[in-house]
């Protein structure tokens, strides 16, 4: 299978690479700085010369507070940019991979029959809150309706060696400061990207299609997360609670972002738990550093 990754030199695009090489499809790796997926005639020529058979799409603008002060930049490439492969992949034949977030939903948890919490799946309703979370659904939307054997994936609380991210940051401040205070009434599935990357391309090697929920097992605040973090790593910091109104940010966040797939384990395998992938992380993230 001959698999073009677009975003290439991003957290996750660059596991992605490593773990279609190891499952034996050494992709066409194209970084932003080789393929602009807001540019159509760039990603029309990418393509027609590539010929894939399938495309992964790991671009995305991510600056989720930066996005409500440049809603044109973020539907550039969240949406329009995934269009753009949607509708370059349709053409060509191929199978578009895109991966999407849980910010398209409004944390407002659904509710199993007893009146719990339970997470969301691909059924439920979506209703983003931020530029971020409605540029993202846009482009789900896109890729959907451009090809019945497309693939949209939703995950959530990513974290992975190649790239900055919410684990990076603790392990900084824990060695500036005594305490930190980290929210606890945000709610999500964690996920490291040397989990999700051969997760994506399995999902390729199965011939999924359609929407699919893909996260670390498990659920736990961002303060929990932080304790688990510094647990893990043993260091000595005190981890206390804040509100996320406290914290002021632009963008507003989803309370609630715990995900699970309805579809079967023969479509989706389940992830492995959370705190599976934060050892992993902290274990590569110490063989690169001792590098």
């Amino acid at each position: 299978m001959r698999i073009l990754v677009a975003g290439a030199g991003g957290m996750l695009g660059r596991d992605v690479v490593e773990a279609a090489t190891r499952a034996g499809h050494p992709p066409l790796a194209l970084p932003r700085a080789d393929l602009d997926i807001a540019d159509p005639a760039a990603v029309e020529r990418a393509v027609a010369t590539a010929r894939p058979d399938a495309i992964v799409n790991c671009a995305a603008y991510t600056d989720v507070d930066g996005a409500e002060s440049d809603r044109d930049g973020a539907y550039a490439v969240n949406a329009q940019g995934a269009g753009n492969l949607a509708s370059a992949a349709a053409r060509a034949g191929a199978r578009l991979l895109h991966v999407s977030t849980d910010y398209v939903f409004d944390g407002d948890a659904p509710r199993d029959e007893a009146g719990r919490p339970r997470a969301y799946v691909e059924s439920d309703q979506t209703g983003p809150l931020s530029v971020y979370g409605q540029s993202k659904l846009e482009g789900e939307r896109l890729v959907l309706a451009a090809e019945t054997g497309h693939l949209v994936v939703r995950s959530s609380w990513l974290f992975g060696v190649h790239g900055r991210n919410f684990v990076e940051s603790m392990l900084r401040l824990a060695d500036e400061r005594d305490a930190v205070d980290v929210v606890d009434d945000q709610v999500g599935c964690p996920t490291w990207t040397g989990h999700l990357a051969p997760a994506l391309i399995g999902l390729l090697d199965r011939g999924v299609s359609g929407l699919a929920h893909l996260a670390g097992s498990g659920a736990v605040s961002w303060n929990g997360f932080a304790k688990e973090i510094f647990r893990q790593a043993e260091r000595d910091c005190e981890v206390r609670p804040a509100s996320t109104a406290a914290m002021g940010r632009p963008a507003p966040r989803p309370r609630w972002s715990v995900m699970e797939s309805e579809r079967g384990r023969e479509q989706v395998i389940p992830m492995p738990e959370w705190q599976d992938g934060l050892g992993g992380y902290l274990a590569a993230r110490a063989g690169m550093i001792r590098t």
